[in-house]
């Protein structure tokens, strides 16, 4: 098992994930596919719902997923505790092809995207294909296997800029994007997404919803992770300086991973066929330069400042006032239970820990 899910933080996450008031039982001998499976969000449900079946007292309750990513060694490394296990599937596919033959479908979760500004900025061409050529394949499969629900992650970014006109964007907001740039592969291709969906459910009946999610982290999230509050969290880990790359006055809601997971699933089983609804922590809305002071604390160390590289600046949003109204999924009776203070605070515990015992150390063994 890997260092994560012997972690104790990141087991009571999960214990406290699946103590939730969710009709559970709409689960129970269905099939869920996921994509982009080792991502932050993703890996959190499966884990979850791999958890759920634990309790399912006959292999007919339990839900049986696939997950669709397209790295064996890293999701072998990742889902080392279930690869044998037969309610779980893993299958290398790349979804800018159609799927292969797989069986009907009850829930298919569309996770795949490039999510962080090195990514944006390396690969803007792969960006655009997965937001769109691969959501329009996935829902191509949805409609042909009898699948009761899809669901695409979409993204704050969809709403651009503020343009100072509101304090909060509601699912109603339609802010600027200038879509004469690289970055802008990303915001444009998550808005077709949303776009394709509703074209599905109008040609072809195709029942869907979309969780636009704000800005994620936690103990999940990949080593290559460009984000700034990504960026804050490897170096807390490491002891060093914070290092921020602007001024630090970006205002942005965010969410913790586990938090993000159990929206998703609240959504997935409570939302209204063809709604939109923001995914966002009310409490943990905070200044960018704020958020690196947690983590110098964090980590015992300072803020110091640094222009940013060519590659960084071009996948870099330039929106400076980001913060999602979370009224809907909260009338879902979603809550977050993690604020930033303490999801910073327990990422880094989690990921110190982790390390250690990914290298076969305790965590009294200088991991702590």
């Amino acid at each position: 098992m890997n260092g994560l899910l012997m972690n104790l933080l990141y087991q009571t996450d999960i214990v406290q994930a699946v103590s939730m008031e969710l009709p559970w039982g709409c689960f129970e001998g269905r099939t869920l596919l996921i994509t982009g499976a080792t991502g932050m969000i993703a890996s959190v449900i499966i884990d979850i719902l791999m958890y759920q079946n634990k309790n399912a007292l006959q292999n007919e309750q339990k839900v049986h997923i696939i997950a669709v990513s397209r790295n064996e060694q890293n999701a072998r490394t990742r889902f080392d505790a279930y690869w044998n296990d037969p309610s779980f599937t893993w299958i290398s596919h790349d979804i800018t092809t159609p799927l292969p033959e797989l069986g009907d479908i009850d829930y298919l979760l569309h996770a795949a995207s490039n999510t962080h500004p090195r990514a944006y900025a390396a690969d803007p061409i792969g960006t655009i294909t997965a937001n769109v050529q691969g959501t329009c394949h996935l829902l191509e499969y949805a409609a042909s296997h009898h699948c009761e629900r899809f669901f695409f992650f979409s993204s704050v970014e969809i709403y651009g800029e503020n343009r100072n006109d509101v304090d909060q964007f509601d699912e109603e907001y339609l802010g600027y994007i200038n879509c004469n740039t690289t970055r802008a592969g990303y915001c444009e291709s998550k808005r077709l997404g949303e776009t394709l969906c509703n074209a599905f459910a109008s040609q072809k009946g195709q029942d869907f919803v979309i969780g636009r999610f704000s800005r994620v982290y936690g103990p999940t999230m990949s080593a290559e992770d460009s984000k700034a509050i990504a960026q804050f969290i490897k170096r807390a880990v490491a002891g060093e300086d914070i290092v921020l790359k602007s001024e630090g006055n970006q205002l942005y809601s965010y969410t913790y991973a586990v938090d993000a997971a159990t929206a998703a699933l609240c959504l997935l089983l409570r939302g209204e066929s063809g709604s939109a609804v923001n995914i966002a922590d009310s409490a943990s809305v905070i200044r960018l330069k704020d958020l690196a002071s947690l983590l110098a604390n964090e980590a015992g160390t300072k803020v110091v400042f640094e222009l940013p590289d060519s590659a960084e600046k071009a996948g870099y949003s330039t929106a400076t006032k980001a913060v999602l109204d979370s009224s809907r999924i909260e009338q879902l009776g979603w809550r977050a239970l993690t604020p930033i203070k303490q999801g910073v605070q327990k990422t880094v515990q989690i990921l110190r820990t982790s390390l250690c015992a990914d290298q076969g150390q305790t965590a009294q063994e200088n991991c702590m």
